[in-house]
């Protein structure tokens, strides 16, 4: 059995590895750290998805249209995870550099299961942070 400092540092390096892959457009190694049953709920989305056939469906349509973004950096920063058994709960403040404006931040909490294959994102939910107005 791992211990918890273990699990938050495979989770840590999961989620590094997460945008990693969306950067690189490797779709295939994006999805193996999401559950078959992940919700995903972003500022940005039309609604809750709550599978990841309907998260693949939203894709399909975003890509076919030539929307899908152009990041410089894709990162995770103050990063907070917590383990309990095989639940974790993962803190962190997304940042999107786009290639031509400014960075945007997200205020972002996965929930992961422990499986046999690791630690899974079963809830995914980002909030956009607009900045304050003077």
């Amino acid at each position: 059995m791992s211990t918890g400092t273990d699990d938050r540092a495979a989770i840590a390096a999961g989620i590094d590895d997460l945008y990693d892959a969306f950067l690189a457009g490797d779709r295939q190694r994006f999805d193996s750290h999401l559950h078959a049953d992940v919700t995903t709920w972003e500022t940005h989305l039309p609604g809750p998805l709550r599978t990841r056939a309907e998260l693949d469906t939203y894709r399909d349509r975003r890509d076919a249209a030539g929307a899908r973004p152009k990041l410089a950096v894709l990162a995770a920063t103050d990063l907070r995870v917590d383990v309990w058994d095989d639940t974790a709960v993962a803190r962190y403040v997304l940042v999107a550099e786009p290639k031509d404006g400014p960075a945007q931040h997200s205020r972002v909490t996965d929930v992961l299961r422990r499986t046999a294959d690791g630690w899974r994102i079963v809830h995914h939910h980002s909030e956009l942070l607009v900045p304050a107005t003077a």
